[in-house]
């Protein structure tokens, strides 16, 4: 109940445009980051003299989001620049992937931020998938994977735990998942309910993270996910008024959901031990995870379920034919 509360109310960040060193030479992919979360992250990215892409379907948005960010006071800005993807639809990530590494030749750190929530029952996927998942987990994933090149290029002149996979989780996770952490029926026969589907991608998103973790570890990348936070974004525009009433007093700026990316993506305290592990807002590693949803990370041979690994088996099956 502790780690619960303590993410309706969490602690003050530690890592914010105030204290963060300048981020010139890097380069940052932020998904959605045309409004909300993202458009914060991007904002203080940029102005930390990063180089920024803003991934997204709509380069309208994206083109007005960087003329809001380019408007606002800075002494050292980096760059921003759009990038056209549709995490919904696959056959648009290995095209944007091209465009990127075409023109870059570093990637310090993604943060897989875009995200859908309750979408009405029956939203699909430019594939077929059910929209969640769809948008939440296999076009993130699909996207890192075809990355990993260049990622690995990066970490081989960088400081270990400097190259960086963030990936955006829920406090949902907490509170809703089953005890077998996602049910893999679920993802081939989707429930009915939004709900329930959006459990299933966020407990997936952490399943992603800890496998791609043990992945590109000992290369000197870092895998982590986030929950940035209960916040007043987009994210809730499908959700049922009521919902939206009664969870009002609890939400926080976006800004502050930037400040959990923040620090998972750039916190010094953040080692490569910590990879797979869970950021809480707005800034802090999971104290104490449940331990069942700890159990499914582990294979059987080493004790555990093994349903993280038939969740990414899922993922890369569904996402081969796209490489």
């Amino acid at each position: 109940m502790g780690v619960t509360y303590s993410q309706f109310f969490p602690p003050h960040p530690t890592l914010t445009e105030a204290n963060l060193p300048s981020q010139t030479g890097r380069v940052f992919i932020v998904t959605g980051g045309a409004s909300g979360v993202g458009f914060e992250l991007c904002t203080i990215l940029y102005q930390a003299g990063g180089k920024v892409y803003l991934a997204g379907r709509s380069e309208a948005n994206a083109q007005s989001a960087i003329s809001k960010i380019k408007a606002l006071p800075a002494t050292s800005p980096g760059e921003l620049n759009f990038l056209s993807l549709s995490l919904d639809d696959l056959t648009t990530i290995k095209p944007a992937v091209k465009a990127f590494t075409t023109l870059e030749s570093r990637l310090d750190v993604i943060f897989n931020n875009a995200g859908v929530s309750l979408p009405p029952s029956g939203s699909v996927s430019a594939q077929g998938h059910e929209l969640q998942l769809a948008t939440n987990c296999l076009g993130p994933y699909l996207l890192t994977q075809l990355l990993l090149p260049i990622f690995l290029r990066t970490a081989e002149a960088a400081n270990p735990a400097t190259v960086r996979v963030i990936w955006t989780s829920s406090m949902i996770v907490d509170i809703a998942a089953p005890k077998s952490g996602i049910d893999i029926a679920d993802l081939t026969t989707p429930p009915t309910d939004p709900q329930k589907n959006y459990v299933t991608s966020k407990t997936g998103n952490w399943f992603l993270a800890s496998a791609l973790g043990a992945q590109v570890g000992p290369a000197g990348i870092l895998s982590v996910t986030q929950n940035p936070g209960n916040l007043k974004t987009q994210l809730l525009r499908n959700a049922p008024w009521l919902m939206g009433f009664l969870t009002a007093p609890l939400l926080y700026s976006a800004r502050m959901g930037a400040y959990t990316e923040l620090w998972a993506g750039l916190s010094g305290e953040l080692g490569i031990a910590d990879g797979g592990k869970y950021v809480l807002p707005w800034g802090r590693v999971h104290p104490s995870p449940r331990p069942e949803l700890l159990a499914a990370l582990k294979t059987k041979e080493d004790g555990g379920t093994s349903v993280a690994a038939l969740f990414v088996e899922y993922c890369e099956k569904q996402t081969a034919g796209f490489r």
